[in-house]
């Protein structure tokens, strides 16, 4: 005996086999290095090309708002939107997407990684 499947059963079959995993949770950082993050952002002058939460002045319109960075997916428009991928391009920019107009930037690692938790800790509201 041969049992053919029903359309419906075999269409939500072929939808359930082509989902994507589901989305690791959402990097939350903690706040001691959000402020140095600030801190960092403050003494690279960020703000000058950056309109940047936290920051009064320079409010800079050259570059992109960082304004809800956390909710951008793409970094640049091409580079996915970790904290490791944001480190590695606000220090040098063009390393991570070649062409890109915001020069390297001369910054520790781990003053990157705080300006990297910094602006991950922005949210839409922010």
């Amino acid at each position: 005996m041969r049992i053919i499947a029903p359309p419906a059963i075999l269409a939500a079959a072929a939808l359930l086999s082509a989902c994507k995993p589901p989305p690791e949770p959402r990097y939350e950082p903690e706040s001691a290095l959000r402020q140095r993050g600030l801190a960092a952002i403050e003494h690279a002058g960020c703000g000058a090309c950056h309109d940047i939460p936290g920051i009064d002045w320079p409010r800079g319109r050259l570059g992109p708002s960082l304004r809800g960075f956390t909710d951008i997916g793409l970094i640049a428009g091409a580079v996915p939107n970790t904290a490791d991928n944001l480190a590695a391009f606000v220090r040098n920019a063009p390393a991570v997407k070649p062409g890109s107009t915001m020069p390297p930037i001369p910054l520790s690692e781990e003053e990157a990684r705080a300006i990297a938790a910094y602006l991950h800790g922005l949210n839409s509201d922010a």
